[in-house]
């Protein structure tokens, strides 16, 4: 099932950080990932905003997560995004429960 990725982060060096984020395309696109969205204005509906920056990806399943996010290639490109932002990365796998919701879950 397709495992969802949702990143926020809250970015105090926008030029480091831009570092990573010009090497995570094609690393996401190696992984058979895609962006569903990277970047575009965030608006907080509920809640106290924290983050400035939020993307959502979407991967084959769990397992292809794990392995994107253990490349060593990824792992080199975190260092620019951990110096330059605080991050937040949430995983959920998809079991099916969208076409006809079971209301217990």
């Amino acid at each position: 099932m397709t495992a969802y990725v949702v990143a926020t982060m809250a970015i105090h060096d926008p030029q480091t950080y831009r570092k990573y984020t010009d090497l995570t395309p094609p690393l996401i696109k190696r992984h058979s990932g895609r962006f569903l969205t990277r970047g575009d204005d965030v608006t907080t509906a509920k809640g106290q905003a924290f983050e400035d920056r939020m993307v959502l990806l979407a991967l084959p399943d769990k397992a292809h997560v794990e392995a994107w996010l253990s490349d060593p290639e990824y792992i080199e490109a975190c260092k620019f995004r951990d110096a330059a932002a605080s991050v937040r990365i949430l995983v959920q796998e998809s079991r099916g429960n969208t076409e006809d919701p079971d209301p217990k879950l």
